[in-house]
């Protein structure tokens, strides 16, 4: 029986009887409070309503701009628009912006019972029109817009929120003249979803850093026993640490391994392989994100696990990294404000070819949602650019997850090929790419 197979089955009868120990990190990042974040993210939503609403407005040339939710369906967009306190909206939620134009203040309206927080006005009073949906009209008539915004689009599931019920409801309940005046607000939509204000961006890395500090506590000795600990024990070492911190992931983590003299499996068996014992020589991915004052990470990162003897893994491994983080270069540097999804994917597919790289890239906006608002910039399946969602052009202060591998021979594993998967947050700032916690450019070691 080959060795590693035996070794690998006395393990599986050990593991039982062997729990990683939870490990705490120095340097971890303050984490606030749930009554400090509610006051956190309050004030951040005020001062996005106040800055970021009247510019998008104007950008797009919408004068109304209408959100219509029910509880327990919420559209996305609104769902960010709720004060932190709100677990959702109330029966019906309508909010209204209103923008007289550019000498004017940009109105915040809400058809509801009372104000939905301090930032929108009630607008309803029942004792005077019982009815809401004319009560949504007569505000329509009243300030008699020429371009009236809801949230529909077949392009983006973020802009979809208004479902088909509210929308003919409110189709309904105006007056032929306005009806023909209903236009997606798309744009509206992911432009508040994917714009980051000054102060989220202060407080951003730190966020990345906690998931950071994480990802290195789960590939460490502390968790990883090797013979013994198996990629599915380190998953759920880390969603155990993850409530323990009083945070939340918004997906399940992936942990996976490549090993020498075996065949490459396909890009997705990476993603949802099946549990395995972590040995000696192994090459480990994880990937992970949590959720944190409302915003998102997205992280993969590689281990290596020495070998008896080793002191540090095989320059072939090492040589891989590099290729990787030259291709992260190649892709931020084609982030040109203006420019779409796509071309930023063929751009920097193409360079990347010309220098005999082999690559696959994915990346995506990161923000309110983990694959969040924004131009994609390829899939794993579509490397030849993503009709609609690719074509949406980049704009400053987003973020994305740089996310992207390369395929790689490793000449000490008998120039196996193995994909180098490498995924960090950054910050488009219009100007340049920057990283907003650092990115991997070493492998982990785990002795």
């Amino acid at each position: 029986m080959n060795s590693r197979i035996a070794l690998a089955l006395l393990c599986s009868l050990l593991m039982p009887l062997i729990v990683p120990v939870p490990s705490s990190s120095s340097d971890m990042p303050t984490i606030l409070s749930m009554r400090k974040r509610a006051q956190v993210r309050d004030a951040w939503l005020a001062s996005r309503l106040d800055k970021v609403i009247p510019d998008l407005m104007r950008r797009e040339g919408v004068d109304l701009w209408v959100l219509i939710a029910r509880e327990y369906n919420e559209d996305p967009v609104v769902e960010t628009m709720l004060p932190a306190t709100w677990m959702s909206a109330r029966r019906r939620t309508v909010l209204m912006f209103s923008d007289p134009g550019p000498e004017g203040t940009v109105e915040r309206l809400a058809v509801s019972r009372y104000d939905v927080g301090e930032n929108f006005t009630g607008a309803w009073d029942q004792s005077m029109e019982p009815d809401q949906w004319k009560r949504i009209a007569e505000i329509v008539a009243e300030r008699s817009p020429k371009k009236i915004a809801v949230n529909i689009s077949p392009t983006f599931a973020l802009a979809d929120g208004l479902s088909s019920s509210q929308a003919e409801s409110f189709r309904s309940a105006l007056p032929e003249l306005y009806r023909e005046r209903i236009i997606t607000g798309e744009r509206l939509a992911i432009g508040w979803l994917e714009t980051r204000i000054p102060q989220e961006l202060v407080v951003y890395p730190s966020i990345c850093r906690i998931a950071h500090r994480i990802i290195a506590e789960g590939l460490s000795s502390k968790v990883i026993q090797p013979g013994v600990t198996t990629t599915s024990d380190v998953r759920w070492f880390y969603r155990e640490r993850i409530r323990d911190l009083k945070l939340t992931a918004w997906f399940h983590p992936s942990v996976s391994i490549q090993r020498n003299e075996e065949v490459e499996g396909s890009f997705l068996s990476n993603f949802i392989s099946k549990d395995r014992v972590i040995l000696p020589g192994d090459l480990i991915h994880i990937d992970f994100g949590i959720t944190y004052l409302g915003l998102n990470t997205d992280t993969q990162q590689h281990a290596y696990v020495l070998l008896p003897g080793e002191k540090d893994a095989p320059e072939g491994l090492r040589d891989g990294m590099k290729i990787g983080n030259r291709m992260q270069d190649i892709l931020t540097a084609n982030f040109v404000v203006g420019r779409s999804g796509n071309e930023v994917l063929s751009r920097s597919l193409a360079r990347a070819r010309s220098e005999g790289i082999n690559p696959m890239v994915y990346t995506h906006p990161l923000g309110f949602h983990g694959h969040g608002a924004g131009p994609t910039i390829g899939l794993w399946d579509q490397q030849e650019g993503v009709p609609g969602r690719g074509d949406y052009e980049l704009f400053p202060h987003t973020a994305y997850s740089i996310e992207l591998n390369v395929a790689v021979k490793i000449p000490e594993w008998g120039n196996q090929e193995i994909r180098i998967m490498l995924e960090e947050d950054a910050i488009f700032t219009g100007d340049e790419v920057r990283y907003l916690d650092g990115r991997q450019t070493e492998l982990i070691l785990i002795p």
